[in-house]
Formats: structure tokens, C-alpha cells, sequence
């Protein structure tokens, strides 16, 4: 699979889930994720990493609790507990530390957590999926310099994981016998130590074959690229304030800012940085060895998540109330739109219309031990 196929996939499900609180539609997000994950994940040690970012999203949403706790506002009506409160001086904008705790407030910050949770869970699928050093073969070349910085600090999570399995076989096979939050201590340092020992030497190897080079350019060339990309941008800019100020009175006459404005000027900004991109890869000599082929599987999954996207915005859109957890005046039962529904289920499929992997020893030994049982 093309690597940028799963990192198409999975940033239109974040943007999802980014545009919603509702717990509901985000723990099927997050089933979708899961699904995805378990079916088509590599046998590769970077890989073994989706449990982090689960463990991740985990400690996201019990901070976020906490912090409620701690210094959030509490306005709900249905109190669950009565912490002694301790105002803080007048400098401090009127911050109360604890005080009473709201179900309703309590509520809304773990969905609000489980947002974030689920946004970071769906780019460590993309981790786990492709292998960002694959990616990085298939970004234009004149973001490669950013790209190789890139790559190389999305590795680190993954060679945090495989390192931590390593310190930790080789304390077992010393004789250590320190487990769970008591070997946390004695881990900690030789896992950090490797994982940036790990980082420096990809980024070593990735500078020895040529990653981050670049031809000398001309006065002409840098001005040329600079006013592009700044011409870009600044179009980008007011494409994107001329769409917000779109406005349709209650008669369906167009109001505030016109629409040529917006739509024209972000079209502008793209065309403008698109040629900014192709004029600056002209300056960056590289060949690329076998260049990952973009079939009919990749167009499927990239559809997929786009189609999720669209359905989860058009869902939201004809039903505003299901994009949060209603609180007011109590917490309701989250209301689901089905259309919603369908488009996560759909954000699911690539688990099951991709090729699959080679199974690995432990998934074919579980299915004999599966097929002898059923026998």
C-alpha cells in the first residue's frame, strides 16, 4: 500500500473527529481506527506502536478530567461532589482551585479529552500503517528538507516502543523481576537513551544518502520561489476570510463579502503554491528507487476517508445538535445520526477491501490453534 493513501485516510477522519464532541460518534471513530489497525497493521517492529498512542489518548483524556478538576469553571447544576474551594488573589483573573463538580461540566471535558484522543489515535494509525520513511520518497521535492525533519521526529514515537521492548527483554533475561509502575524508574533512562541514539543514526544514514541536499539557486530562483510562496499564502489569506464572511440573507440574496472573492482568491493561493513547489523542486536533484505504484486498493482506501469526511459534515450539518454532548440543562443520551453512522462504517472498509498481510508467526499460530479447536 502506498503510504500516502493511509495518511490521506487518516487525516480526513481526524478532521472528523475534530469536528464533533459528541462521545458517541467519536468512540466509532476510534472503532473504526481500531478495526483498520488490527486487520492491515505490518509485521514490523515500528509497527508494535499503536498501543502507545492508545495508552496515549488514555492519559489526554484523564488529564483533561483532571485539569477540570482543578481549575475548571464549574457552572452545571447537578453536583456530584463538594471539593473545598480556594480562590486565588485578584491578579489571578478570578481562578478557583476545585470547588463543586458538576456531572455536566465533568462530562463535557472527558468528551472534549476524547476528541483529542481520538484525533491523535487516527495519526498513529497513519504511524503504524505506512511507514513514514516511505512517505517521505513521495513528497514533492522542494519540501524535502522539511520533510526529512519531519520523518525523522515522527520516528522517535515508534522507536520509543520497540526500544522499551528491548530494555525490557534484556532485564528479564539478567533476572530482573521489577514490573509495572515499580520498573518505570529503571527503564525510563536506557529506553530514552536509545530512541535518540536510534533518531541520530536514521538521521546520519538518511544525510550520508543524500536527504536535505541542495543545488546552489541563483538571486533570480530565490526571489522567484519566495514571491510565490509568499504570493501564495497571502492569497490563501483572503480566499479564506472572504469564505467565512460569505453571508445568504433570509430572502437567498447573497450578502457580505462576494463570492468571487473567497472561492477565487483560495484558488489563486493553490495554483500560486503549487507552482512555488514545482519551481523550487527544480533545484533539488534526486532519483527515487522504486517509487511505490498508486493503484485501485489506494484510490479506495483515500476514498474512503474522504467520503467519511464529506458524510460525518453533512450529517453534522442537517443535525447541529449531534455535533456535541448535549448538557443543558442535564446530560442527555448523545443523539447519532445514522448518515453519520454510515460514514464511519464506511471510514472502516479499508480494513477489509485491502490486500492482506502475510500473516505473522503468532496470527498463524492462533488460527491453527482456532481451526484444531473448531475441528
Amino acid at each position: 500500500m502506498h503510504p500516502g493513501a493511509w495518511w490521506l485516510w487518516a487525516c480526513c477522519l481526524g478532521a472528523a473527529a475534530t469536528q464533533t464532541t459528541n462521545p458517541m460518534l467519536l468512540l466509532l471513530a476510534l472503532g473504526a481506527v481500531v478495526f483498520v489497525v488490527v486487520n492491515r497493521r505490518p509485521n514490523a517492529p515500528w509497527a508494535r506502536s499503536f498501543r502507545m498512542y492508545l495508552y496515549l489518548g488514555v492519559f489526554v483524556v484523564v488529564s483533561r478530567v483532571l485539569l477540570f478538576v482543578l481549575v475548571g469553571a464549574k457552572t452545571g447544576p447537578t453536583v456530584l461532589v463538594r471539593l473545598p474551594a480556594v480562590d486565588l488573589p485578584s491578579w489571578a483573573a478570578g481562578i478557583q482551585l476545585l470547588g463543586p463538580i458538576a456531572v455536566e461540566d465533568l462530562a463535557a471535558a472527558a468528551s472534549e479529552g476524547l476528541r483529542l484522543a481520538t484525533m491523535i489515535t487516527c495519526f498513529g494509525a497513519a504511524n503504524v500503517l505506512a511507514n513514514p520513511r516511505r512517505l517521505l520518497r513521495s513528497l514533492p521535492a522542494a519540501v524535502r528538507d522539511v520533510g526529512t525533519a519531519v520523518v525523522i521526529a515522527l520516528t522517535v514515537v515508534p522507536q520509543l516502543a520497540e526500544s522499551a521492548v528491548r530494555v525490557r527483554r534484556a532485564r528479564q533475561l539478567r533476572g530482573s523481576t521489577a514490573s509495572g509502575l515499580r520498573g518505570v524508574p529503571q527503564i525510563a533512562l536506557p529506553v530514552l537513551q536509545d530512541t535518540l541514539d536510534r533518531s541520530l543514526l536514521l538521521a546520519a544514514s538518511m544525510d550520508a544518502r543524500g536527504f536535505g541536499n541542495r543545488a546552489e539557486t541563483t538571486r533570480r530562483d530565490s526571489i522567484l520561489m519566495g514571491a510565490l510562496s509568499l504570493g501564495g499564502l497571502m492569497a490563501l489569506c483572503v480566499g479564506l476570510y472572504g469564505l467565512l464572511g460569505e453571508s445568504t440573507s433570509a430572502d437567498g440574496e447573497q450578502t457580505g463579502t462576494p463570492v468571487w472573492i473567497g472561492r477565487g482568491f483560495v484558488v489563486l493561493g493553490l495554483l500560486l503554491g503549487a507552482l512555488g513547489l514545482w519551481w523550487g523542486g527544480r533545484k533539488v536533484p534526486y532519483s527515487v528507487y522504486r517509487p511505490d505504484p498508486w493503484g485501485t486498493a489506494e484510490s479506495l482506501v483515500a476514498l474512503c476517508g474522504v467520503a467519511a469526511f464529506v458524510l460525518v459534515l453533512e450529517a453534522l450539518r442537517d443535525d447541529p445538535i449531534a455535533a456535541s454532548l448535549v448538557v443543558d440543562p442535564t446530560v442527555q443520551v448523545p443523539h447519532v445520526p445514522l448518515l453519520a453512522v454510515v460514514a464511519l462504517l464506511v471510514a472502516a472498509l479499508p480494513g477489509l477491501i485491502t490486500p492482506a498481510l502475510p500473516a505473522t508467526p503468532k496470527r498463524a499460530a492462533r488460527a491453527r490453534a482456532f481451526e484444531e479447536s473448531a475441528g
